[in-house]
Formats: structure tokens, sequence, C-alpha cells
């Protein structure tokens, strides 16, 4: 009885143990997701910039400036989710 009593504990103990390298990978996956997407903005407003500078290059100021901007919001994103997921 005593033995049964220990194997099942151990069974519960392995099953929180894999629920929580789960919770783990999943936010992991989220903090991935959210670089490789920040990552994908970034380079898509690099090229429209220097697509629109191309075009119009006395609004280059202008649009390095908006630039600038938008890449630290896009980054902001990526921090954000990076610390809200807090790994334990």
């Amino acid at each position: 009885m005593f033995i049964e009593m220990i194997g099942s504990l151990g069974s519960t103990l392995a099953a929180a143990e894999v629920a929580a390298g789960a919770a783990t990978f999943t936010k992991a996956f989220a903090v991935a997701f959210a670089a490789i997407g920040g990552a994908i903005g970034i380079g898509i407003l690099g090229s429209k910039a220097a697509e629109a500078t191309g075009r119009n290059p006395g609004a280059a100021t202008p649009i390095l400036v908006l630039s600038i901007i938008l890449a630290a919001l896009i980054e902001g994103i990526f921090i954000l989710t990076a610390f809200a997921v807090g790994f334990n």
C-alpha cells in the first residue's frame, strides 16, 4: 500500500514537471515569435523608408525621423512581450 502511494505521488510530480516545462516552452515561443515579428517589421520599415527616400530625396529628414520613432515602437512591443512573459 505504501509503495503504491509513493508510485502515484511520483507520477503526479512528473506530470506537474511536464506541465511546467510545457508552460516554459510556450512562453519561449511567445517571445521568439515577438522577436521574429519585430525583426520583420523593422526590416519592412527600413525597406519602405529607403524606397520613399529614393522617390523623394527632399523628404529624407522627416522620413528618417518617422522611421526612428516607428522602429522604437516596434522594439518596444518586443521588450514588453519579453518582460511580460516572466520566466520563473
